[in-house]
């Protein structure tokens, strides 16, 4: 397994600080936890994407990406902003180039995979994707989430980086009617990941990714991490 640098987030900010500071804006940018060697290796590792999709929600699925979510989560910046006793639940692909490419609106991450449909009352949104069932999560449970955003390629400055709303996710799920007050009441911010960097974000945080212009491929492993276990008869993916 690769080896992950122990750098701190930035600058001489203690962990405490840094921790208040991540809850107050939903997302921290966390530089070098993997080299870009160890980048490199990463590719050929990733399952190829069908013709004409953009990406895979299933990597979890496979033993290097599993152990890859451990490492990420026990890295001295990133552990203290993971809720004690989270686990990794989901792994997704997002691969933009040239020939697949696109933007994404001002959003929130509301779904969460689970093991199987059932019949707990009050849950809505089920839907099956790459052979994983989603479903609107709980308020109580996307309050206990975050997510680890491994960037694999070097930015060009037209990557498509992800833009957020800072503070967003306190106010916790949104309707769609309501993002534009959202966005007009705080400037948004363009979350700049050098390879091998990580952003650490809520997934009620607003935030929303523009088409890239040049030809550079944007690679990101999107790790979802939530609590070891769910309420309402609800049950993660075995993997």
């Amino acid at each position: 397994m690769m080896r992950l640098a122990e750098c701190p987030l930035s600058g001489p900010v203690s962990a405490e600080a840094t921790c208040r500071r991540f809850h107050e804006i939903g997302f921290a940018i966390v530089p070098d936890v993997i080299s870009p060697t160890d980048c490199s290796r990463l590719l050929p590792l990733i399952e190829r994407p069908a013709e004409g999709r953009a990406g895979s929600r299933a990597m979890l699925r496979m033993d290097w990406c599993r152990e890859l979510a451990l490492a990420l989560s026990r890295h001295p910046s990133i552990a203290p902003l993971l809720p004690p006793g989270s686990v990794p639940v989901q792994c997704t692909l997002f691969e933009k180039s040239a020939e697949k490419n696109w933007l994404v609106a001002f959003h929130q991450d509301q779904s969460i995979p689970v093991a199987e449909a059932t019949d707990s009352r009050g849950r809505t949104g089920w839907s099956v994707k790459d052979g994983l069932t989603f479903v609107q999560a709980p308020p109580d449970v996307l309050a206990q989430m975050v997510a680890l955003r491994l960037q694999l390629d070097a930015p060009d400055g037209s990557d498509g980086a992800l833009r957020v709303i800072p503070g967003s996710h306190r106010n916790g799920k949104v309707l769609e009617a309501e993002i534009d007050h959202f966005r007009a009441a705080q400037a948004e911010v363009t979350c700049r990941v050098e390879q091998g960097g990580v952003l650490v974000m809520r997934p009620l945080l607003l935030h929303a990714s523009s088409k890239i212009v040049g030809s550079q491929p944007r690679r990101v492993l999107h790790f979802l991490f939530g609590p070891a276990a769910l309420p309402h008869g609800l049950r993660w993916p075995e993997c």
